[in-house]
């Protein structure tokens, strides 16, 4: 490939941004399934954890093989003791960050070449990865899994989750949020359908020599391959100056701040508006990604006997068996919080395309402000009702937060390089995915060596992450519409657009993007609500433990 983009060989000139612009008759609707089938691969991110336990005992199968002299640097190369569960867990950590750099560092590179050929590289490298862990898992050497899922898969990840979102505002301009929700939306998802398949997978290939692990990572990262890359031959990039038939672009008033310009990749982050958006993005996500990691033993050590009828008996004393109990709907709780992020995607993004997206961040932090100082009320009054039904809904604003924040980034720098002002905001994901955890696992074990009661441990908790959410509502009211002093030139969006076009053509639908429902867009669909529908009746059925 030459610098300028143009392409060397037929092989590859059917990735180029130039060969993907849509012309009359395409149906703007088919664009969500494409992007929804790579996030929901990608989406297994979250789901890692089902591998954690079984990866412990790769080699003694029944039991672990147990080196109590094992190091870091020696398990990474061990071929004669079973890994740790915090050796493995070190997979994810290193997928998110690498997530948020590789967005940041190839989100330019994604604005010129085009949604296809960035979803290409994410299937390679996410499905590549697998394959490559699960070669790792074979050999029974970690540094192999780390490199593979960790650091191969994370630039899959980086490039896949923003592979959609430039795409899905400029085919939406009439409802940004929606599309973005919807497509973001299967990243929440990803973990609910793929931790499942891979628990059926494990049992399926489970034996007296073998826990199943390498064969499962082998054959989803065959399965995720393969709708990765329909998801990316399935983008379509609209042609410069197409917008839908009859729609009028909103005028920038109040709360509803829209941009009718262009800001350049390379000035976008020396606005202040950048930052406070970046810092609205990284509290919120502080916030409810804490929560998320210690979900299921913040149920159980709070509540403790009441989760299983016996309010006299606090978590400590519960013999093995009530334990046992008490974990089980400790997951239902983990699996209907986990729903409710995934429907606060869509439902929280779509709303703010007729509220705003400052006016929704303003309710994600006001209300998340209330709910998190009155959760220790809740559990102090023994209310599992309130203190479950505070959770789904403050988690429905954490993924409310990931799914509104394209759309505001368009709002107030325009579309031209939203996906790749998008790449470098997640930026804000990966410092979140570090501060979130460590605030609440500091803070929980500091209190217990304090000797707080268990069921008392998460009030102070609670009060600084409301204390995030303070900042964050400070940081959203701050955010102002941008100068015109800040966006390029007219000339200079015309000379940047020129290769999406197809001659010079003024403004309009040009026949594109009418079709709302066909045979075609049904079976696109089908496909991915098919494995969606599957995953949300396996998660509430799991839920329904909570309620018994």
């Amino acid at each position: 490939m030459t610098d300028s983009g143009a392409v060397i060989g037929p092989s590859t000139g059917m990735l180029t941004r130039e060969r993907i612009v849509a012309t009359a008759g395409f149906n703007r609707w088919l664009v969500p399934p494409a992007a929804l089938a790579i996030h929901l691969c990608i989406g297994m991110a979250y789901g890692l954890s089902v591998f954690w336990l079984p990866l412990s005992r790769a080699l003694g199968v029944a039991k672990p093989v147990a080196c109590p002299d094992l190091t870091l640097l020696g398990a990474l190369t061990t071929t004669s003791c079973d890994w740790r569960v915090t050796d493995v867990t070190i997979v994810f950590t290193l997928g998110i960050v690498v997530l948020g750099l590789s967005a940041a560092i190839w989100g330019g590179w994604l604005e010129r070449a085009g949604p296809r050929k960035a979803g290409v590289v994410a299937a390679l490298c996410w499905s590549g990865g697998m394959l490559f862990s699960a070669l790792g898992i074979y050999a029974h050497q970690l540094w192999m899994i780390w490199l593979g899922s960790g650091i191969i898969g994370g630039i899959g990840l980086g490039l896949g989750y923003i592979s959609p979102v430039s795409t899905l505002i400029k085919w939406f301009p009439d409802r940004r949020g929606m599309a973005t929700g919807m497509a973001i939306m299967g990243f929440g998802g990803g973990a609910m359908i793929g931790a499942p398949l891979a628990n059926l997978l494990m049992n399926h290939f489970r034996s007296e020599s073998s826990v199943g692990v390498w064969q499962t990572f082998a054959v989803m990262g065959l399965i995720y391959l393969v709708f990765m890359l329909g998801g990316a031959f399935g983008y379509r990039v609209p042609p410069a100056g197409w917008q839908p038939a009859g729609w009028t672009p909103p005028t920038s008033s109040g709360a509803r701040m829209v941009a009718h310009g262009h800001v350049h990749l390379n000035d976008a982050h020396k606005t202040l508006q950048f930052w406070l958006i970046w810092a609205v993005l990284c509290l919120n996500v502080s916030a409810g990604i804490g929560v998320i990691a210690m979900a299921s033993p913040m149920l159980q050590e709070i509540f403790g006997g009441a989760l299983i009828g016996h309010a006299d008996i606090g978590f400590t004393a519960l013999d093995d068996g009530q334990k046992k109990a008490v974990a089980g709907i400790a997951a239902g709780f983990t699996g209907l919080i986990s729903l409710f992020n995934i429907g606060g995607r869509f439902f929280w993004a779509s709303l703010s395309d007729r509220i705003g997206r400052k006016t929704t961040y303003f309710m994600f932090f006001a209300l998340g402000i209330a709910l998190y100082g009155l959760a220790p009320s809740f559990a102090h009054m023994g209310s599992i009702a309130l203190f479950v039904a505070s959770f789904c809904v403050i988690l429905s604003m954490y993924g409310g937060g990931f799914s509104t924040v394209p759309a505001y980034l368009a709002d107030i720098f325009g579309t031209q390089f939203v996906g790749a002002i998008h790449g470098r905001l997640l930026t804000a994901w990966s410092t979140a995915g570090v501060l979130g955890p460590l605030v609440v696992t500091y803070i929980r074990e500091t209190q217990i060596a304090a000797g707080v009661p268990r069921q008392n441990v998460y009030d102070n908790t609670m009060y600084i992450l409301a204390g995030f959410l303070v900042l964050g509502l400070i940081c959203n009211a701050l955010v102002r519409a941008l100068p015109a002093s800040r966006f390029m030139k007219d000339s200079e969006v015309a000379a940047l657009q020129a290769r999406s076009r197809a001659g010079a053509v003024e403004t309009g639908s040009f026949g594109i993007g009418a079709g709302a429902f066909d045979l075609t867009s049904a079976l696109a669909w089908a496909a991915v609500g098919i494995p969606i529908a599957w995953g949300v009746w396996i998660t509430l059925s799991n839920a329904l433990v909570l309620f018994r």
